[in-house]
């Protein structure tokens, strides 16, 4: 892509975050076409990086562009940044982060409005521009002097704990992010207790595995298996992932997380079908036979981040990393978008097997910025 087409792309970006953007607005500048190889090599797995976020990056807005939906895409890009030789994807993030004023969603309790907070956190430790953190510290803060203390019971109307395991993802890496840009204990310690009590809330310590809310645990599938929702699985498995890189060596609990990312790291990948691909529910997926790319794409993220850092064998797990990222790259489109995405929900449904949606992308772009490197430090050896 030439630097005009570039800066078109970016500008198209920026102007997709106002309120009223229109899908014709997509229509000049969408990416050519370009048949993507799975090839295990890091060229390929840059080329459907950078096509699926060129993409996404140009098309109008389907949700509020600092809820938890962009929060995830803002992820993926970031981590598409930071292995990509190309400055767009970080230019995009900073005008995303100042159209946004670096605010958080305007939910003040709600994890899903502080997702998009870990991509501000994230630019502010490269450019050290204190207007990035600004917004979120008072919002954490506030949070701190304010703490609620109401059980997790789920009721589906107002979220102010971490009471949905999705929140695992999209509050946790925020907070800790804020512990490492300014070396307050406070927002380490906030995070590990909450995460331990949704924890001990959600998580079934017999099938390793977290419910998505409290009104799955007397729930059933078809065959009689308990609910347990492959996305809202990848939420926490990636969050995880998230969340170890910053948590300090000697931290008290690491062992905690680390013992049970592995737990479901086992758990996730022997309930990975032939194809590569995980289906809406874990433990009946001939019910759901179509496959499904963002819990997969967590999945996949998760699993490669945990091979390259040592915490998963690598003979054990790269298998199952490269038979999830080929499939993966088998549900991108010639034109970059990526489809088997299941929409927005709560457990395993049947979908339209051409959806695709920005938390999806999110998805697909950790994963392969991790399946990068893990081919890229076999390419050295």
């Amino acid at each position: 892509m030439g630097l005009m087409k570039k800066l078109a792309a970016l500008l198209l970006f920026v102007l997709s975050l106002r309120p009223g953007a229109q899908a014709a607005d997509t229509q000049e500048t969408a990416p050519q076409p370009h048949k993507l190889s799975a090839e295990l090599a890091t060229g390929p797995v840059m080329r459907a990086m950078e096509q699926v976020a060129d993409w996404q990056l140009v098309q109008p807005p389907k949700h509020r562009t600092d809820d938890w939906t962009y929060g995830a895409l803002y992820a993926g890009v970031m981590a598409l940044e930071r292995v990509s030789r190309d400055p767009k994807y970080l230019e995009a993030m900073i005008a995303m982060g100042r159209s946004q004023e670096w605010k958080p969603g305007s939910r003040t309790y709600d994890a899903d409005d502080v997702c998009v907070c870990q991509t501000y956190l994230e630019l502010y430790q490269e450019r050290h521009d204190p207007a990035m953190v600004g917004p979120t510290k008072e919002r954490l803060d506030y949070i701190l002097a304010n703490p609620k203390t109401n059980d997790l019971h789920f009721n589906g109307k107002e979220k102010v704990r971490w009471s949905w395991c999705d929140a695992l993802f999209m509050g946790p890496p925020a907070w800790i992010r804020l512990y490492t840009a300014t070396d307050d204990k406070r927002y380490l310690d906030f995070m590990d207790r909450e995460w331990w009590a949704t924890s001990d809330f959600l998580y079934d310590k017999t099938e390793h595995l977290y419910y998505r809310d409290s009104t799955y645990f007397e729930k059933r599938e078809a065959n009689g298996q308990k609910v347990f929702w492959s996305r809202g699985n990848g939420w926490v498995l990636a969050g995880l992932a998230r969340v170890l890189p910053f948590l300090p060596p000697q931290h008290p609990h690491r062992n905690l997380y680390e013992q049970q990312f592995k737990d479901m790291a086992a758990r996730i990948a022997a309930l990975q079908p032939s194809d590569g691909l995980w289906r809406p529910s874990l433990l009946d997926a001939p019910a759901y036979p179509l496959k499904e790319t963002s819990g997969s794409g967590f999945y996949t993220f998760a699993l490669a981040w945990g091979i390259n850092n040592g915490l998963l064998d690598r003979a054990t797990y790269e298998p199952t990393v490269r038979r999830a990222w080929q499939a993966l790259v088998g549900c991108v489109t010639p034109g970059g978008k990526l489809e088997h995405v299941q929409p927005i929900g709560a457990d395993p449904k049947a979908f339209d097997p051409t959806w695709s949606d920005v938390y999806g992308v999110g998805a697909f772009l950790l994963a392969g910025s991790e399946m990068h490197r893990l081919v890229a430090a076999q390419a050295t050896k």
